[in-house]
């Protein structure tokens, strides 16, 4: 289990501070102490705001106007864990945080229990932080449930995956859902750069150069964490290279190469269970549909990269080629269906260039989604009840009796006809004259359309 008070509230009601000794990390010790410190996330933090009431509450009105339990939803390294904090020291309660990754009912239901006893006892609040709240079970979650109702914590549960689809609805509908924004290069750029000069920080000893702090800022990603995580390596092995001998108070250089050798690899924002798995699938099938074959490839590299199953990429094309390219290159589907036969067959890493010639076809190919749109009004019109009865000529005709009915009476064979094209009713009563399918004016579907439209006036006579 992963429980630990990180912060208590003093004798006099004023919040502790936290324990960032000279050995913690430079995330940690950098952590914002005041709501002004916070960077790129204020739309949440505006004042009025419910965030705003949550973490620096007036008077005791305000703290029971503000809300008891709040979800943070958001990417790595934006804040999360940093707002949750500063809800429990700038407010002065009591903070206690549970991974839900090692964090059990029972532990739950223990912190859950102690916060009660407090509160009752001696009023002190308690904030209890779970972090990756999307990793707790149903049970888990539902164990929350008490606590948030009666307000014996405040809870502040952070994920990074869409809550909808990750928190239990009780537990969702009970708190208050507040998104945070992907960092802005220029959000890091400060940090880095308080980082650089603050006390808490590396307090000036090094100088960071412009193209380090630019390629710095890139790898990052939007993610503070990674930053300073970076920065904290860079700096840690220039100072370990630099003369002994030079002078107390002379700043070393951490250049770009210091900082590339620190990180040789930029990890890919993409985490295959989380949200963004969802974002850039999304973005990879929109990049296809609109035929920037540039950017589909590099969306394929970005999973790829991230070692997404090259199945699920291939039966994302596949369905690709069938509903956004359809029969304006009917050679599309065969495409993305050989790709997905060859990658079970072959698997990584050579299944990427299959998987990229797949791509480049669908990216490259006229578009039509007339078939997908042709079947899902016919759906429309079935699930609506406008299904009518069969007509008698085109019932089943073979079984005994089935003649007497006047089951197959009057059908007219097609190869029979001019063109194998037999003139006669073949919907149902009431859905004479529906249109479900009409062809765009691109690729093959050119060519449907002239012959469809000789094959409509011949079935209607």
């Amino acid at each position: 289990m992963d429980l630990f008070d990180t912060a208590t509230t003093g004798e006099h009601g004023t919040p502790a501070v936290e324990r960032r000794g000279p050995g913690a990390p430079l995330a940690v010790r950098m952590r914002p102490a005041t709501l002004d410190e916070v960077a790129g996330q204020a739309h949440l933090l505006v004042s009025g705001s419910p965030l705003h009431r949550l973490v620096s509450p007036a008077d005791g009105a305000a703290r029971r106007a503000a809300p008891g339990s709040v979800i943070l939803w958001g990417p790595p390294g934006v804040g999360k864990t940093t707002l949750a904090y500063l809800v429990a020291t700038v407010s002065g309660r009591r903070f206690v945080e549970l991974s839900a990754v090692t964090a059990g009912v029972k532990d739950v239901r223990q912190v859950i229990e102690d916060a009660r006893r407090r509160l009752a006892t001696s009023g002190e609040e308690t904030v209890l932080f779970i972090d990756e709240v999307h990793r707790f079970s149903k049970t888990q979650q539902d164990a929350l449930l008490p606590s948030v109702e009666n307000r014996w914590v405040t809870l502040v549960a952070a994920t990074t995956e869409n809550p909808s689809f990750s928190v239990n609805s009780p537990l969702l509908s009970r708190s208050l859902l507040l998104t945070l924004r992907s960092l802005t290069d220029d959000d890091v750029r400060a940090l880095v750069r308080r980082a650089v000069v603050d006390e808490r920080g590396l307090g000036g000893t090094v100088l960071l150069a412009d193209d380090a702090e630019d390629q710095l800022v890139r790898m990052a990603g939007g993610d503070a964490r990674k930053a300073l995580t970076v920065l904290e390596a860079a700096a840690g092995a220039a100072l370990a290279d630099a003369d002994p001998g030079r002078a107390p108070d002379a700043q070393v250089d951490v250049d770009l190469a210091t900082v590339e050798r620190a990180v040789d690899v930029a990890a890919v924002r993409y985490d295959r269970d989380g949200d963004q798995h969802y974002d850039v699938v999304s973005a990879f099938i929109k990049s296809i549909r609109g035929s920037d074959v540039d950017a589909s490839l590099h969306y394929l590299a970005r999973m790829v990269a991230a070692g997404e199953d090259p199945r699920f990429i291939a039966r994302r094309l596949v369905i690709s080629a069938a509903e956004d390219v359809g029969l304006a290159d009917p050679s599309a589907l065969q495409t993305a269906v050989a790709a997905a036969q060859a990658v079970q067959l072959i698997g990584m890493p050579e299944g990427r260039i299959v998987l990229a010639e797949a791509v480049v076809h669908l990216a490259t190919a006229p578009k039509s989604n007339a078939a997908y749109l042709g079947v899902d009004a016919a759906l429309a019109d079935v699930r609506a009840g406008r299904a009518g009865v069969v007509p008698p000529h085109l019932r089943d005709a073979h079984y005994a009796g089935a003649q007497g009915l006047g089951h197959g009476k009057g059908y007219r064979y097609a190869h029979d006809a001019p063109h194998a094209v037999a003139a006669q009713q073949y919907l149902p009563d009431e859905l004479v004259g529906r249109r479900y399918y009409t062809p765009s004016d691109r690729g093959f579907e050119r060519q449907v359309t002239d012959r469809l439209e000789r094959i409509r006036e011949i079935l209607e006579g």
